[in-house]
């Protein structure tokens, strides 16, 4: 019988020994270290790149906007803010291609430089979201849309020569 008791105890230990949680603490803290750092890391990529663009989608329109308003004539204007225009968004990373501009001219639509005057410059893009496959050609786009409109006031004594 001392023999028996010697076998009882040891499946006794074995039976500890598979439910005894030493170790698990080091497996579990990767496992949910991996599950919550991986969309973290995720959201901060996206979020820096949506504020990158956005800051030079709206940087663009006020430059560009103030562009028109100080040109002496509304040829040298649009010409001034197209070039402000690129300058912003290459240094936001997008390409011209892919953004959308409006200008209007308030009280001539035409006319750009008239005294009094005021010019809105629109923008809008839509910025794509980091690691996403720009070949998935899903009908929803995989990118957030930004926009920006900026106003400037021209002179009432017209714009600068």
């Amino acid at each position: 019988m001392h023999r028996w008791n010697r076998s009882a105890e040891r499946r006794a230990t074995g039976r500890e020994l598979l439910a005894s949680e030493d170790g698990s603490a080091s497996i579990e803290f990767l496992t949910v270290g991996v599950i919550l750092l991986v969309p973290l890391v995720y959201l901060v990529l996206a979020l820096g790149q949506i504020q990158h663009a956005v800051l030079g989608i709206e940087g663009g329109a006020r430059h560009a906007a103030r562009a028109i308003a100080q040109a002496g004539s509304h040829e040298h204007g649009m010409a001034a803010a197209d070039r402000a225009i690129r300058v912003a968004l290459a240094d936001a990373g997008l390409s011209a291609d892919a953004v959308r501009v409006a200008i209007a001219c308030d009280p001539a639509p035409d006319a750009c430089d008239t005294p009094r005057g005021t010019v809105s410059v629109r923008l809008d893009a839509t910025v794509p979201l980091p690691l996403a496959p720009p070949g998935l050609h899903l009908g929803a786009g995989v990118g957030v849309p930004v926009s920006a409109l900026a106003s400037q006031p021209v002179s009432a004594f017209g714009g600068s020569p």
